[in-house]
């Protein structure tokens, strides 16, 4: 990317940008601008590619093709420079865990060339935004998973970068652990300049100013959660709950309506247009027994298994 092709108002630009693996190719030529101080997230399964360009992006891998610029510096031919104003809290957390918090914290700091005092001062603001100044002389090996998490993302904000890539960082929590990582998250923004990357859509749902959505290494969608969402805006929703369904069963409505999915308790149905009654006596006749209906809600979930034909989980 030459210089007049570069835009300074964005903080990462990336021009075409892939990685192949041999012959696998995990990223497939993607073009990003991310503004300054915004919270974007790559949304995605397993395997879509989201790690890969975060590391190309922290230039831990080079592009097979293609370039990136973070806040103006090319991540190849300037990789120092992008490194000091960037940081990273991987999807593995590097944490020594027979540490504390207040020594991990510490070392992160000294690495990064900071005085005892400064270091000190960052950590006690980062321990009090992570909601971990009570069990911050304990060893971290004591911690739960989400104080795990909440430490990481303290770590990679003590050198208080300008861009914070966030690898998965609610991966393998509980629910209540992924809420209160998000509320920390969300202080954030504006502040930095966050990409993250993840594939639960509620998360990014709640989180990101924009998002996108990644599969086999391609942009596949491109927007804010509304934007997307209402992109499908002209479907339907039908939730069913009910009892007795069988393979066979959904596999018939399938032949009608190809975006019918199986959730807890009964199934759910996507269509421009649906017929109520057809529905109902098709399920009948089969010895469904329909214990609700009702119309639902677009979501994340909906626009990622229309753009793809399958659930994100999967």
């Amino acid at each position: 990317m030459s210089d007049a092709t570069k835009d300074y108002r964005f903080a990462i630009q990336t021009s075409n940008i892939s990685r192949k693996f041999g012959d696998f190719i995990a990223v497939d030529g993607i073009d990003l601008s991310i503004n300054r101080g915004e919270l974007f997230a790559l949304l995605g399964p397993n395997g879509a590619g989201k790690t890969t360009t975060i590391k190309m992006l922290c230039c831990l891998l080079r592009p097979s093709s293609g370039t990136a610029t973070i806040m103006g510096h090319d991540t190849q031919k300037d990789p120092i420079a992008v490194k000091q104003i960037i940081d990273l809290s991987p999807q593995e957390t590097a944490i020594a865990e027979h540490l504390n918090a207040w020594e991990n914290l510490s070392l992160m700091g000294r690495i990064h060339g900071f005085g005892k005092e400064e270091v000190k001062k960052r950590s006690e603001e980062l321990l009090e935004m992570m909601g971990l100044t009570n069990r911050a002389k304990e060893q971290v090996r004591k911690y739960s998973g989400g104080m795990k998490r909440r430490l990481s993302i303290a770590m990679a904000l003590v050198s208080d970068p300008q861009v914070l890539f966030l690898d998965e960082p609610t991966l393998g929590l509980d629910p209540q652990s992924r809420r209160g990582t998000w509320e920390h998250i969300a202080e954030l923004k504006g502040e930095k300049t966050i990409v993250l990357t993840t594939h639960y859509l509620e998360e990014a749902d709640n989180l990101a100013d924009r998002i996108a959505i990644i599969d086999k290494g391609k942009i596949i969608a491109l927007g804010t959660p509304d934007e997307l969402k209402d992109s499908i805006s002209d479907m339907q929703v039908m939730a069913i709950k009910a009892k007795n369904l069988t393979d066979d069963t959904v596999e018939g409505l399938r032949m009608i309506y190809p975006e019918t999915r199986e959730v807890v308790n009964g199934i759910e149905i996507k269509a421009k247009e649906l017929n109520f009654n057809e529905i109902v006596d098709y399920l009948r006749s089969k010895g469904v027994v329909i214990e609700s209906t009702s119309q639902k809600q677009i979501t994340l979930d909906d626009v990622f298994l229309h753009l793809t034909g399958k659930e994100l989980r999967e």
